[in-house]
């Protein structure tokens, strides 16, 4: 019994870290600024109509999460990939935004490891891009 419960004390110190649960911000549908349209949920981050994220893990505290790439993605199936998002104050409707830092990362250790993101400067913070401003479906 005491096994057991030292490893319940283990995971739940691990899903504090790395929370198996997307932000309540991030959870429903969108769209970008772009016309790009969204469904995020705790386990997928679908950006339609093809593409496809299975999240590995969310990193609440870096706002990062991990994800590998569906097999039917139209490209880079099968890799891992790292989003990296940021809330916005006086960017009404855009409420948050994202960075793909990584996309066809080797594994999700590797994809964990691209720190591009520089949320200092969310219209150039993305690789010389502006992350991508996202809104509430309706």
């Amino acid at each position: 019994m005491k096994k057991l419960l030292f490893i319940v004390f283990i995971l739940s110190g691990l899903t504090s870290a790395y929370g198996q649960k997307a932000p309540e911000m991030l959870k429903g549908s969108f769209s970008d600024d772009y016309g790009i349209r969204y469904v995020i949920n705790d386990s997928v981050w679908t950006q339609l109509p093809k593409t496809k994220y299975h999240v590995i893990r969310w990193n609440r505290e870096g706002q990062y999460l991990i994800a590998k790439n569906d097999g039917a993605n139209p490209g880079e199936g099968g890799l891992y990939t790292r989003i990296d998002y940021m809330t916005f104050e006086n960017m009404s409707p855009y409420l948050w935004g994202f960075c793909l830092s990584a996309y066809n990362a080797r594994d999700d250790k590797a994809a964990e490891a691209v720190v591009i993101a520089d949320r200092k400067n969310p219209r150039k913070g993305c690789n010389g891009f502006p992350f991508s401003r996202m809104k509430k479906s309706e």
